[in-house]
């Protein structure tokens, strides 16, 4: 995504699909139709901002890098639409995992 260039502590994500998600359970058990249609809360990150800068100027570097995949808060992210693929753009703040 050469495109779009995250701004000081902001990262663009792309959502993970359901099966990259796992949503679906090995066990058998139902998720409500209910649950599937909520804003997703996890997905990879495509680019990474320059950090945010401190009291002196000098810039903190971002903890995440890109192509990580990321746990972020469901209800932060501005969605963005670049042709028919939909992106999040959040606050390095906002994200709570990394996932290995």
């Amino acid at each position: 995504m050469k495109d779009i260039k995250p701004l000081h502590n902001n990262v663009l994500i792309e959502p993970l699909s359901d099966d990259e998600r796992g949503s679906k359970t090995k066990s058998g058990i139902f998720i409500p139709e209910t649950v599937d249609k909520e804003k997703p809360d996890q997905g990879k990150i495509i680019e990474v901002g320059p950090g945010k800068k401190d009291k002196d100027g000098k810039i903190i570097p971002m903890s995440v890098k890109k192509g990580q995949k990321v746990v972020f808060s469901k209800y932060s992210p501005d969605e963005i639409k670049v042709g028919d693929k939909k992106y999040f753009i959040i606050n390095e703040d906002n994200i709570l995992a990394v996932i290995d």
